[in-house]
C-alpha cells in the first residue's frame, strides 16, 4: 500500500506536542537508554517499537483502571489503548531523532457485531537508511493478534477487511487526530471509553 505524507515537512514529525511529550524527564531517561543499548537507527527503531508492544500494556487486555492519553501517562501507568501507545512509540521515536506519525484503520470491534466499526491507531515510520516509510502497531500480541517488526513484509496487528466496510486509510500524520485525543481525556474509565470511540476519521 502506498503511504501518503500529510505534509511534506518533516519536522513536523519530529515535534513535540502536550500529547506527544518527549521532553518529559521519564521518557527522556528511558530515550537515553536505547542511544546507549542500540548501535543503529534499524536496531534502536525495533527495540523501541518492541518495548512500546511488549511493555505497555494494552488497558483492554488487562482490564486497566486508568485511560492514557498522553505520552508520558502511558509511560507512568505502563499501559493504554492502541492510541495512547501510539503515543508513547512516536514520542520515544522522536526524542531520538527519528520521524514518526499516525495511522489509522477502521475496523469492526468485536466479530460478533460486524457492523459496528471503530478506528484502530499505529505509527509511520521513517527509516532514513533505507528512506522509506514503515507502518508498525504497538497495540501488543495476544492470541490471535501478532504485529512484528518487519522491514520485508508489513506485519501489522489486524488484517483489513474490506468486505466488512474496512478501511486502511494512507495517510501518515504527523499529530494524532484530535477526537481520538479528545475522548481519551475526557473518558474517565474504560467504560466510557468503549462507548465514546470514533468510528472514522
Amino acid at each position: 500500500m502506498k503511504l501518503v505524507l500529510e505534509t511534506e515537512e518533516m519536522n513536523t514529525y519530529l515535534t513535540a506536542s502536550e500529547i506527544i511529550d518527549f521532553n518529559n524527564k521519564a521518557i527522556q531517561a528511558l530515550s537515553q537508554q536505547f542511544l546507549q543499548t542500540t548501535k543503529s537507527e534499524i536496531e534502536r527503531v525495533k527495540a523501541i517499537y518492541e518495548f512500546v508492544r511488549d511493555r505497555v500494556s494494552h488497558s483492554f487486555d488487562i482490564q486497566g483502571k486508568v485511560v492514557t492519553c498522553a505520552a508520558s501517562d502511558v509511560l507512568k501507568n505502563q499501559e493504554g489503548i492502541c492510541f495512547a501507545k501510539a503515543h508513547l512509540l512516536a514520542a520515544l521515536l522522536r526524542s531520538v531523532g527519528i520521524p514518526s506519525g499516525f495511522c489509522y484503520q477502521r475496523l469492526v470491534f468485536d466479530d460478533t457485531e460486524p457492523k459496528y466499526l471503530t478506528l484502530h491507531g499505529l505509527n509511520a515510520v521513517y527509516l532514513a537508511s533505507l528512506q522509506r516509510w514503515i507502518r508498525l502497531d504497538a497495540r501488543g500480541n495476544k492470541p490471535g493478534v501478532t504485529a512484528e517488526f518487519d522491514l520485508d513484509k508489513e506485519t501489522l496487528a489486524f488484517p483489513v477487511r474490506t468486505e466488512l466496510n474496512e478501511i486502511d486509510y494512507v495517510t501518515i500524520y504527523p499529530q494524532p487526530n484530535a477526537n481520538v485525543v479528545k475522548i481519551l481525556l475526557i473518558s474517565k474509565t474504560l467504560e466510557q471509553l468503549v462507548s465514546h470511540l470514533p468510528k472514522e476519521l
